[in-house]
């Protein structure tokens, strides 16, 4: 019989050697898990840390301190910041 075409294959395929998946198998028996589940927990969790890692600028205390400072008390426009802001268009 015929297969059905998924338009919406959620499938993703990995090509790994032997000896790394006998290892994630160990693994998996040990946490009384399946396959997917623990590739699936442990790829997220990775995948979160990455993102979250990404998206925060770690600043040092003098540069956090310049950062507040700034926007305390900004600095005049110069030149370029009002030619930029003469060139939007007008609000109606």
């Amino acid at each position: 019989m015929p297969r059905i075409a998924v338009e919406d294959n959620s499938r993703m395929s990995l090509r790994i050697r032997a000896e790394e998946k006998a290892l994630l198998l160990r693994a998996v028996a040990l946490k009384h898990t399946d396959l997917t589940d623990f590739v699936l927990h442990h790829a997220l969790r990775a995948a979160k840390a990455v993102i979250e890692q990404a998206d925060h600028v770690q600043l040092s205390e003098r540069d956090s301190l310049r950062v507040l400072d700034l926007l305390e008390n900004p600095p005049p426009p110069n030149s370029k910041l009002m030619a930029s802001a003469r060139a939007l268009p007008k609000r109606q």
